[in-house]
């Protein structure tokens, strides 16, 4: 079973985070647990190779099948994804802020909380990608196939990265340290000016983007660091209080926090015995250092001359 964080080919790193591979095989007949899916702040190309995905939404209690591949724009509201198994593998390609933006020419706006299919977009690159993934046989040869892919779209980009980008990449790290006028002037725009361009290129508006950032960043520290109580979170994130952060939790997640990580510990991974790679310790960097002395680093890997084929479950 796979769920790990990658690296891409280092000509991709100015546009690509990371890659996060899921790949699971649950008995046949297994009542497979959903996985809690509050908004985080990412803008994501998805492909899923075996097995498929539905979200549900828990406001509108509908629930939406995926596509093989979809371009996700940002979330503002609590999903539920349901694996569709019983072998499921997704893998996700993180965006730099942007970038998607510049790939697409899509309005990001238009993209909130909700998906496009990636084959509608970009038919030929994708259905060609779409058909190669699913015959891949290891983690290293998926990565491969999605790294041309990237290596082909970025270098047909005609949109030059703007500073908002770059303004956005400092929210994601440090939500607890910024405000909105002071992004705005830092980047030469009017706070009127800095919030068309925001929702354009990510969807939603700068003081909802750092909402969200935030309250990402308080859940990965008690995800990390299950030893640190909810009132030391709340401040390290510069909320006013535990009141302040349970009240994001519960506009963004729907949930108190205490409720949330109980839901996060049923999560399909962890049927496995394995954590969610995309809540590692890199998004808890501002922890003070003595906090972190007993923190496991989670693997990144963008060849692992060890790697085998994927699990066929024997």
């Amino acid at each position: 079973m796979v769920c790990h964080e990658f690296l891409p080919d280092p000509r991709l790193h100015s546009f690509v985070q990371c890659y996060q591979l899921r790949h699971f095989i649950f008995p046949a007949g297994s009542n497979i647990p959903f996985k809690p899916y509050a908004p985080r702040p990412e803008q994501t190309l998805a492909f899923f190779p075996r097995g498929g995905e539905r979200v549900e939404h828990l406001a509108s209690n509908t629930l939406i099948s995926r596509p093989r591949s979809a371009i996700i724009g940002q979330s503002s509201e609590r999903t539920n994804r349901h694996l569709v198994g019983p072998e499921f593998c997704v893998l996700l390609v993180n965006f730099h802020p942007g970038v998607l933006y510049r790939i697409t020419n899509l309005p990001f706006y238009e993209l909130t909380n909700t998906f496009v299919d990636a084959e509608d977009v970009l038919p030929t690159e994708i259905r060609r990608v779409n058909e190669r993934l699913s015959s891949a046989g290891s983690p290293q040869e998926m990565i491969s196939i999605v790294d041309r892919l990237l290596l082909e779209l970025t270098a047909a980009i005609r949109k030059d990265a703007h500073p908002i980008d770059t303004v956005t990449r400092q929210l994601v790290l440090h939500p607890q340290e910024t405000s909105v006028l002071a992004l705005a002037e830092s980047s030469c725009f009017s706070p009127r000016q800095f919030e068309r361009l925001f929702k354009e290129r990510m969807g939603v508006s700068p003081k909802l983007f750092i909402r969200i950032a935030r309250m990402t960043k308080a859940f990965c520290l008690k995800y990390n660091h299950p030893e640190l109580d909810w009132l030391s979170i709340a401040l390290l994130c510069n909320y006013h209080d535990y009141q302040h952060l349970a009240k994001d939790f519960k506009d963004l997640a729907g949930v108190a926090p205490t409720t949330y990580l109980t839901q996060e510990k049923d999560a399909p991974e962890r049927q496995f015995g394995l954590r969610d790679s995309s809540l590692a310790d890199k998004l808890v960097a501002f922890l003070p250092p003595v906090k972190l002395t007993n923190t496991t680093n989670l693997e990144k890997n963008r060849k692992n001359e060890n790697a085998t084929d994927f699990d066929t479950g024997n």
